[in-house]
C-alpha cells in the first residue's frame, strides 16, 4: 500500500481562526496527527474541523482539542441499506465504521478559537 503525508501548518489570526488546504489526494485518510508548537501552541480550547472541499464529506471534528499532541485514526459509520440506517454490529449495538475516502479533491483544515498568533501542524495520511 503506497501512503502519502500532507503536513498542514497552522498559524492562526489576531481573531483565532485559520483556514489551509492539502494538495488534491485521492483514497482513505488513514491516520491525522496534531502536533503543537514548542514554544505557542493552539489554545486548549481550539476547535478542529477536517473535511472534504467538494464532497464536504466529513473527516475529523475535534472540540478543545488542548496543548498536547495526539493521533486519530478516523473512521464513519457504515449503512444497511439505501435509506441511511446504520449497519450495526448486533441489534442496538455499536455501529459498524469504515475509512473515509476522498477522490481528486483537497482536505480543508479549519481551527476557530485558537488564540492569537497561535502555531501547530496537522499531518494527514491519505494511502
Amino acid at each position: 500500500m503506497y501512503a502519502e503525508r500532507h503536513a498542514v501548518a497552522i498559524a492562526v489570526d489576531a481573531s483565532g481562526d485559520f483556514t489551509g488546504y492539502t494538495p488534491v489526494v485521492s483514497g482513505q485518510v488513514v491516520q491525522v496527527r496534531y502536533v503543537p508548537d514548542g514554544t505557542n501552541p493552539l489554545d486548549t480550547g481550539a476547535d478542529l474541523t477536517v473535511s472534504g472541499v467538494d464532497s464536504g464529506i466529513p473527516v475529523l471534528t475535534k472540540a478543545n482539542i488542548g496543548t498536547s499532541a495526539f493521533n486519530v485514526a478516523p473512521r464513519q459509520a457504515t449503512h444497511l441499506n439505501t435509506d441511511g440506517s446504520a449497519a450495526l454490529y448486533a441489534a442496538g449495538g455499536s455501529a459498524v465504521l469504515a475509512p473515509v475516502v476522498v477522490a481528486n479533491e483537497r482536505i480543508k483544515v479549519v481551527v476557530a478559537q485558537g488564540g492569537t498568533a497561535k502555531l501547530g501542524t496537522l499531518h494527514i495520511w491519505v494511502a
